[in-house]
């Protein structure tokens, strides 16, 4: 599984599609369900050449010799390019988000993974937000916390793929030069009608006040309340002017096992792989397997060529075995005291600095999908 002529052979541009594949199927079957689902009407005529090409000549070779040559994602490319409206797959270089457009919503007609309180559906969330300039290398969690709050939005339920796309635009601007990629990000404060917790009792919440963001806590917890803690916090002069409190609607199914529980659950995604970008190219690192104690991987389609002109791409797959100590709590205040990013290890530089997607899933709502 280690090392050179691993993983996906890189070949004009592919690696935007390489990394984005690699992720996708490697080491977890979150997405699995892309090649195996039978063609109905609706379907597109080439729909079963399109996963077929996938699942036997990408997907099966990938996971059996852990080697798949760049002719057989040719093919690949070649269908999307001719097929969706993408144009360019086979030569030009391309985001992941394109290829995720035209596999995803053109060709496949998967069902969108994110359904958003304001009607729209979606494969991916872009984090939008104002920039904090206090705040040097905040986290996934941090981010996503602050654009959900920004955009005002809520998910209708809990996805059981999450795709962020972190805050830069094009391959220069970057809002952040460093982003702190969350191993657990918590999603129970952006469920639509999903029960929560008053950040100060502990009890049930029935109202929020997104105005609070940050004041008694942390994060989008700080901004639930129960009835008693809104009106005793909404005393403070600083607050009792706050005009963005708003009902929250509590499951009458919760209500009545509220006494039961001790507390209210909370709702956690597992990170499973992160595409990076640096000047154009694209790489990721990957979780090989399930569970928090899984070990991690670094994949480059195109680490070494063989060859001018004529050569080829050598792909290569590194172990990362420092990723888990890198991202704890402990390991992340050691690397804030490092202010030079060249003199980051190579590799934690290339996760903090150049993160584009981060894909998390929650393997219990997979298992219904």
């Amino acid at each position: 599984m280690i090392g050179r002529n691993k993983g996906i052979q890189g070949h004009q541009n592919s690696c935007y599609l390489d990394a984005t594949l690699f992720s996708m199927f490697a080491f977890t079957s979150v997405f699995d369900s892309l090649l195996f689902r039978p063609s109905t009407h609706g379907d597109i005529k080439e729909y079963s050449e399109v996963q077929n090409v996938l699942r036997e000549e990408i997907v099966n070779p990938l996971r059996s010799r852990m080697f798949v040559r760049a002719d057989r994602i040719m093919k690949l490319r070649k269908l999307l390019d001719g097929l969706s409206s993408v144009k360019g797959l086979t030569t030009e270089e391309k985001d992941p988000e394109e290829f995720l457009h035209s596999l995803l919503a053109q060709i496949l007609k998967e069902e969108p993974y994110l359904h958003l309180s304001s009607g729209q559906q979606a494969y991916h969330y872009q984090l939008f937000l104002e920039k904090d300039d206090n705040v040097a290398m905040p986290s996934v969690q941090q981010l996503f916390d602050q654009s959900f709050l920004t955009s005002d939005i809520k998910l209708k339920e809990v996805p059981s793929i999450l795709i962020l796309q972190m805050p830069r635009f094009g391959k220069d601007y970057k809002m952040y030069p460093r982003i702190l990629p969350s191993l657990l990000l918590d999603i129970t404060d952006v469920i639509e009608d999903s029960p929560r917790q008053c950040n100060i009792c502990g009890q049930v919440a029935e109202f929020e006040c997104p105005q609070c963001f940050g004041q008694c806590g942390s994060g989008l917890e700080s901004i639930a309340f129960c009835d008693n803690c809104l009106r005793t916090v909404h005393n403070h002069k600083e607050r009792d002017r706050h005009e963005s409190v708003r009902k929250l609607c509590v499951p009458l199914e919760y209500r009545m096992l509220a006494s039961h529980c001790p507390s209210v659950p909370r709702i956690f995604m597992e990170l499973f792989a992160v595409v990076c970008i640096e000047t154009s190219h694209y790489v990721t690192f990957t979780r090989c397997g399930e569970g928090p104690e899984a070990p991690w991987c670094f994949f480059d389609s195109m680490a070494d060529r063989k060859g001018e002109q004529h050569g080829y791409n050598i792909p290569s797959v590194v172990e990362c075995r420092e990723l888990q100590e890198w991202l704890s709590d402990q390991g992340s205040l050691a690397l804030s005291a490092i202010t030079d990013d060249k003199a980051l290890p190579h590799l934690t530089r290339r996760l903090l600095c150049d993160a584009y997607m981060c894909f998390y899933h929650t393997a219990r709502v997979a298992m219904y999908r």
